[in-house]
């Protein structure tokens, strides 16, 4: 098993260590005042977006969880998640040139959206079973694994689950990093549970890569954004990287998405596999997008 080298990224890569506080959503929130509004005197639910469950008090003008006490918010939005940021409850966004905000979901396990698109699929499963179903085509086990676009890491969170022997993430945006380190279902690199077999790098993947030696990595995990946002990770010249780097066996998943051909004028997957099979692939569609084997 040929070990994955360090690419050095650009820029240094920030602590992705988890914050440790309470998430509320506009339905925990109500169900905190209600049970005050009742008479209980204690609450039961989740304050970490169901990854699990929670005792707290409940005062007249506060609730203590964790031998600490928070007020009791004012009407929250919908669709947003909350943070303790020290003085008061925070939406959990950002905007630096784009709107990005962590978005939950009815599966527990939140999206996150930027300027208004949604990233992951949520409509009919949780995002984290989805990305299982997806890291299963590549076969994780005893493997070492490139993850090229990290997103909140779902796919190197079902690699870990899977007992892949090391995996390599790059994300790109810096606030996609942040939201990882409120986010309960993203992947710890330095939780003791991850026992150091992730490596998260904050970087654009299509200058990285060329720092990763050749047929360095036993299997591949695309998970581009739509082709209008980020046409260089769709392109022949990236599609010749991983290539390169991955072992003649090996497997790719590249996740395309399902683009309505009539409205979009292009068969996004259809294009991906003809480029893929020019880099030296066998492909073949499968789930939502393109699954590939190195020649």
């Amino acid at each position: 098993m040929v070990a994955l080298p360090h690419a050095p990224p650009p820029r240094k890569s920030p602590s992705v260590s988890h914050y440790p506080g309470p998430l509320l959503t506009r339905p925990v929130a109500d169900s905190l005042a209600a049970a005050r509004e009742a008479g209980s005197g204690a609450w039961h639910g989740s304050l970490d977006l169901d990854r699990s469950r929670a005792d707290v008090a409940l005062l007249a003008d506060a609730w203590r969880w964790q031998d600490r006490s928070y007020p009791y918010p004012a009407r929250l939005k919908d669709r947003t998640v909350y943070y303790w940021d020290g003085e008061a409850f925070a939406p959990v966004s950002r905007f630096s040139g784009s709107l990005i905000k962590l978005v939950p979901t009815g599966w527990g396990a939140p999206t996150f959206e930027i300027d208004g698109i949604k990233m992951l699929p949520t409509a009919k499963d949780s995002p984290v079973e989805d990305a299982r179903r997806k890291v299963a085509l590549i076969e994780p086990r005893g493997k070492v694994v490139l993850d090229t676009c990290g997103g909140l890491g779902y796919f190197a969170g079902c690699c870990l689950e899977a007992g892949v022997v090391r995996i390599h993430s790059f994300e790109k945006n810096p606030d996609v990093l942040w939201l990882r380190t409120l986010n309960p279902w993203s992947p710890d690199p330095d939780a003791a549970a991850t026992g150091g077999r992730l490596q998260l790098t904050h970087a654009d993947v299509t200058a990285a890569i060329r720092q990763v030696a050749d047929a360095s990595v036993d299997a591949l995990l695309h998970d581009p954004p739509r082709f209008g946002i980020a046409g260089e990770l769709y392109a022949q010249a990236f599609y010749d990287q991983l290539a390169r780097v991955l072992r003649r066996g090996g497997r790719l998943f590249h996740y395309t998405g399902s683009p309505n051909k009539l409205t979009s004028g292009r068969d996004v997957p259809r294009e991906v596999a003809r480029r893929l099979e020019n880099a030296g692939f066998n492909t073949r569609l499968a789930l939502d997008g393109v699954l590939a084997t190195r020649r």
